[in-house]
């Protein structure tokens, strides 16, 4: 017993030194959204996205390219002429300089270039989306645990009052005792009971610490076994969520609806890329360079050469044995595309319905959970003045304090199943967001 009592006070008594801040849930997200690891990994996705979505990445703009050069030869000439002689010539040294300025331009290639602009520019909104639904699984999980160390912290403060209460009932019991007025089973059950809530109230001091450490590392602080504040002490649920509202909100804003549209316009334009090959194209070349060779033989030792060249190829691809089966697996891709949307969206709306009915249900329960609670309140404050009056035995004292516990549990478990739904359902309807404001 004294063990038990020792650890307890402890538990009562040490507060941490340092000053402590005290986070709300905004303040929560906002840090975890300059420090999460998998936010930050996806805001550099979506940069790079951002860089690649250039008219010069498409093909849109010309390729200037300057190039020079160095080259020489030195041979031996052995030449036999038509009349029988043999001329030798040894130590030919050929030299040939050149340095030119050369531009390459696609003027026209069926529109390839237009559709892979088009799909940058919408690689680039896709990573917006995955940005945007990397944000919103953050939002919804660290507000889930936010909102779970919250139910933990009023767990413990619940199992410390019950701790208090099987206190001093072994306090009166013990008292009762040496008197003569209790025997030794009701000292025994008395201390069985309180070393039980003892128990119970250092496994729950376990649960508080592990929900602290999960938000921690959700926020990526630098230390995440570090004490924290939360400034809520109650769970408030949002009893006015409209279902038309969200249902509309969640068919006009879902991210990964949002993502699965622009995946099917991926598909279009892949499409139309292929397509582009069944028409000409046209390329422009120009260029200015100067060149300088020297020979080692012959009339002419040395020629240089400086002036512009220009070029037009206008070709067209005849055949090439994979142009009709590549567009037809893209026309497959499109339908998968769209009937994977089709898809998604049945999903959501059933997950939507689960979700409501989840909620309505919740908010039902804990109406009636705060009326049982009132009456557990009574029916306990009734059977400890009959327990100190000695009309009532410990074994049903003891039911009387179960019943509050469990009751305070009960009401404690629909508020948090409340606004878990509450947060499911903000999030399938794209408003997740709304916990930034």
């Amino acid at each position: 017993m004294k063990r038990f009592l020792l650890l307890i006070c402890i538990a009562f008594t040490v507060v941490p030194a340092e000053a402590q801040r005290v986070f709300s849930l905004d303040d929560c997200i906002q840090t975890g959204l300059e420090r999460n690891y998998s936010i930050r990994i996806i805001r550099n996705e979506q940069q790079i996205s951002d860089n690649n979505a250039t008219p010069g990445n498409a093909g849109y703009l010309p390729t200037v390219d300057l190039t020079s050069g160095f080259s020489g030869t030195l041979n031996n000439n052995n030449n036999k002429l038509s009349d029988g002689t043999t001329e030798k010539t040894n130590g030919i040294h050929n030299e040939t300089a050149d340095i030119g300025l050369n531009v390459n331009w696609t003027v026209f290639d069926g529109l390839g270039i237009q559709a892979t602009y088009e799909k940058l520019k919408e690689l680039q909104n896709l990573g917006e989306l995955n940005t945007r639904m990397t944000i919103e699984d953050f939002v919804a999980d660290l507000s889930s645990e936010y909102y779970n160390l919250i139910r933990q912290k009023i767990r413990l403060r619940n199992l410390r009052s019950t701790l208090e209460l099987s206190r001093e009932r072994l306090r009166i019991v013990e008292e009762r005792y040496y008197i003569g007025s209790m025997s030794r089973l009701d000292l025994q059950q008395a201390q069985v009971d309180f070393n039980a809530d003892s128990s119970q109230y250092i496994t729950q001091q376990e649960l508080v610490f592990a929900s602290r450490i999960r938000l921690n590392e959700l926020m990526a602080v630098d230390s995440v076994d570090r004490h924290i504040l939360v400034l809520d002490s109650l769970i408030r649920v949002d009893e006015t969520l409209d279902r038309r509202e969200l249902e509309r909100q969640m068919l006009r804003a879902n991210a990964s609806l949002l993502r699965s549209a622009r995946e099917q316009t991926l598909a279009e334009l892949d499409l139309q890329t292929l397509r582009s090959r069944n028409y000409p194209y046209l390329k422009l070349g120009a260029g200015y360079g100067y060149s300088l060779n020297r020979y080692g033989s012959g009339s002419t030792l040395q020629r240089r050469t400086l002036g512009p060249d220009a070029g037009l190829t206008l070709g067209m691809t005849i055949f090439d044995g994979n142009r009709r089966r590549e567009q037809r697996n893209a026309r497959i891709e499109i339908d998968n595309a769209r009937l994977r949307t089709e898809q998604l969206e049945l999903s959501l709306e059933a997950d939507f319905s689960n979700f409501w009915q989840a909620y309505r249900n919740n908010v039902e329960l804990l109406k009636l959970e705060e009326e049982n609670l009132v009456a557990a309140n009574e029916n306990y404050e009734i059977a400890m003045e009959r327990y100190l009056l000695g009309d009532l035995s410990g074994i049903e004292m003891r039911e009387a304090q179960k019943s509050l516990l469990d009751a305070e549990e009960r009401i404690l478990s629909a508020q948090y199943n409340t606004k878990l739904c509450e947060i499911s359902l903000l999030q399938i309807s794209g408003g997740i967001l709304h916990y930034l404001d």
